[in-house]
């Protein structure tokens, strides 16, 4: 990614009760997003939690979900229009709230 794109970084938290199925949300969450804010994504990863900082310590995330857009009226642009149709198809994957960041690619 090159300097000055915006990430979009969603992070599913782990605990007690959560919830998150890693299946539905790589084969129809993921596909749904794509489909939905097309061209505007330049890039994305999906990750899994495995690990803690500390040796012995559970992540503290179950998954993250990280998508790249050119500019923020980019993101704007595509995410808001669709953003209620995206929301909607979280309780499909999961029970938890996720946290989510908007950063300015640096590096």
């Amino acid at each position: 990614m090159k300097s000055g794109m915006i990430k979009l970084s969603v992070m599913y938290p782990k605990g007690e009760g959560k919830t998150f199925d890693m299946n539905y949300y790589l084969n129809t969450h993921i596909p749904l997003v794509g489909k939905l804010l097309g061209d505007a994504i330049k890039g994305a990863t999906v990750e899994e939690g495995i690990a803690g900082g500390a040796p012995g310590t559970d992540a503290i995330y179950a998954a993250m979900g990280n998508i790249y857009f050119e500019s923020l009226e980019s993101f704007q642009n595509s995410f808001g229009p669709n953003a209620p149709e995206i929301l909607a198809d979280l309780p499909n994957f999961t029970n938890t709230e996720p946290t989510v960041q908007i950063s300015k690619v640096l590096v």
